[in-house]
């Protein structure tokens, strides 16, 4: 995340000695990316974030692939995902190449009986139902209905939800997750043509430096591998920080969209990029304003890009018999557009309620056998006139 941002106790100067009351030292941890050169933050602990005790298990959780080579426009029923209650395996992979991970879950428990950390990847994981509290080495992060959490590699957190009714949207990178530098100057901040400003992103606001010894586990994600690890020591021991490395939550409610006289291009939607796809919002607004606009969206070749929706809420008015928690993929190389109907339909509407998530991939999608369990048939079959 490209601003400066502290919390909890830290010294005066980086690399220097920080004291605890009884004249011990603190622990201090650089928790960086792109070897040296990328965004980082100082962490200080209790004890040393290295007391492994145990590696008790490491079990291959690679998504198994259905179709490798897709061509197919294809719909999914998100909803159809049953609720677990342990939060990994709650986590279903529909859609995946070698940049992302797309995942569905629907967690019914709380996550307290270990942490987790995925080593390989950033998640962005969108909350569609549910809300609660991401807690984190870095402190606590409040989320609710319509909140992306933007969570970076290697960040040991739990997920824990106020209730047993929950349905997360998940994409994981494995490229850093930030805001499009169109968005930016060269400084780094937000500009005045940007959707949202830093006053729009929740970063952790209690840390709450638990000093506690004992067994904890941690479920560690790395190659396709989930090793469980003993430490000896709880991991949110951490009493300050600081730096630009740090989990985040950015409410879809408070992107503002960009409107024009006649149909606007998915890019003015664009909210987080990485080196290997983006992600878009859909959001409530007013339609194109040219007398004679159509605000349904034009028909378009996805030449370079596989385009995946995922249906939050409202009217979807370019879809027919499309409902929440769906998802649909449109593979690079075939042309689509609104259903039959939808074109015309559209003529005339001023304004929409539709709300909705989009990623955009550089390289095609891999169909997982999960996926197929959840399709909608004849999908791709749609746009034939009735």
């Amino acid at each position: 995340m490209p601003f400066y941002h502290h919390l909890g106790k830290i010294p005066h100067k980086r690399h220097t000695q920080f004291r605890k009351e009884d004249g011990s030292l603190y622990h201090e941890q650089l928790f960086g990316t792109i070897g040296f050169d990328g965004m980082s933050t100082l962490l200080y602990h209790i004890h040393p974030p290295t007391r492994v005790k145990d590696v008790v298990s490491s079990i291959n959780v690679a998504p198994e692939v259905a179709v490798d080579h897709n061509m197919l426009s294809r719909n999914l029923n998100g909803f159809k995902v049953p609720p677990k209650a342990d939060y990994l395996e709650s986590r279903i992979p529909v859609l995946m190449n070698s940049d992302c991970v797309i995942s569905l879950a629907a967690t019914s428990a709380s996550l307290t009986d270990y942490f987790y950390k995925n080593a390989d990847s950033d998640e962005v994981v969108f909350i569609h139902e549910g809300s609660g509290t991401l807690k984190t080495q870095l402190g606590n992060i409040d989320f609710k209905y319509g909140d992306y959490l933007v969570i970076p590699r290697g960040m040991i957190h739990q997920f824990h939800f106020d209730g047993d009714k929950n349905r997360l949207f998940i994409v994981e990178s494995s490229s850093p997750v930030y805001t499009p530098k169109r968005y930016r100057n060269w400084f780094g901040q937000l500009l005045e043509h940007s959707p949202y400003c830093e006053r729009d992103f929740r970063p952790p606001s209690v840390l709450e430096a638990i000093d506690e010894e004992g067994d904890f586990y941690i479920k560690v994600k790395k190659e396709n591998v989930l090793h469980t690890y003993v430490y000896a020591n709880h991991p949110f021991d951490v009493v300050g920080w600081d730096g630009f490395n740090f989990p985040y939550a950015f409410s879809i409610h408070d992107f503002e969209p960009i409107t024009g006289r006649v149909h606007q291009p998915p890019p003015v939607h664009q909210t987080f990029e990485t080196a290997g796809f983006v992600i878009c919002s859909f959001v409530p607004r007013l339609y194109d304003y040219h007398p004679q606009a159509i605000p349904a969206p034009y028909n378009h070749s996805n030449i370079d890009s596989d385009e995946v929706l995922y249906y939050v809420d409202g009217d979807f008015m370019s879809r027919n018999n499309i409902e929440r928690g769906q998802i649909t993929l449109h593979p690079a190389g075939i042309p689509h557009g609104p259903h039959p109907g939808a074109y015309e339909r559209s003529i005339g509407k001023t304004a929409t309620e539709e709300l909705a998530v989009m990623v955009d991939t550089f390289k095609p999608l891999k169909i997982t056998k999960q996926a197929l369990e959840i399709e909608v048939p004849g999908y791709h079959q749609s746009w034939m006139n009735h």
